[in-house]
């Protein structure tokens, strides 16, 4: 199988291949923002499912890629162009995919609140204000069932990863990495810098679908007992 000659579209989202196997193709780009730009132009087609696209089964989001997962069957080169078809229609400036939105209670209490406080230049209570003041969105989900990556937060919160990561992190632990924010689904070790907590199940098995955050969707911090 040979990869599509690497380039960027003229307009829209600029993509590079890479082949996964025999049956998918990691899609780069250049941010989060072209990725869910990219994602947004594709999942119509993946839903209409017309010629090559019927044979489209997923999408999988990224920090920089889109894995697009096909079937043995796919014809991977004429599944590229269509891609790449798409991509120079891709608007990321427009609108993102919503998958709906849900509220997020937190209790602000976490042990990194005033790091990151003091690494940004904030006050505590302005910490707080700056993320329940933005809606943040669901980029893409990894790390851990349930464990979503938030973007398009206040860019002020923006702060490095603890530079010695804890050992265990408390499941519901709410934390900032980076341009991320994100929330514990489960006890695991961990190095995102935790300003909160929340009762809130991410993930339950039980539950149809059983991850609460699916990409798209629009999360709202609510500072509890507000």
């Amino acid at each position: 199988m040979t990869a599509p000659t690497a380039g960027q579209a003229t307009t829209g989202v600029p993509v590079r291949f890479l082949p996964m196997g025999e049956s998918a193709w990691l899609v780069e780009t250049d941010d989060i923002d072209a990725v869910l730009a990219l994602d947004a132009a594709l999942a119509p087609l993946a839903d209409a499912g017309d010629g090559v696209w019927a044979e489209v089964d997923d999408l999988v989001p990224a920090a920089r890629t889109l894995l697009v997962v096909a079937r043995r069957t796919t014809n991977l080169a004429d599944l590229a162009t269509q891609i790449r078809a798409a991509a120079t229609r891709a608007d990321r400036s427009g609108p993102a995919q919503t998958a709906g939105d849900v509220e997020i209670p937190v209790r602000y209490d976490g042990p990194d609140l005033a790091e990151v406080a003091e690494r940004t230049g904030l006050s505590p209570a302005e910490v707080v204000a700056a993320h329940t003041g933005t809606p943040w969105r669901v980029g893409f989900g990894g790390f851990a069932p349930g464990f979503a990556y938030l973007v398009g937060g206040d860019p002020r919160l923006e702060v490095a990863r603890r530079s010695e990561p804890r050992t265990k992190v408390p499941v519901g632990a709410v934390g900032l990495a980076g341009e991320f924010s994100g929330i514990y689904p489960r006890e695991s070790p961990g190095g995102w810098q935790l300003i909160g907590s929340t009762d809130v199940v991410l993930w339950d098995a039980d539950r149809d679908p059983p991850a609460l955050l699916a990409p798209g969707t629009t999360v709202r911090f609510i500072e509890a007992g507000s």
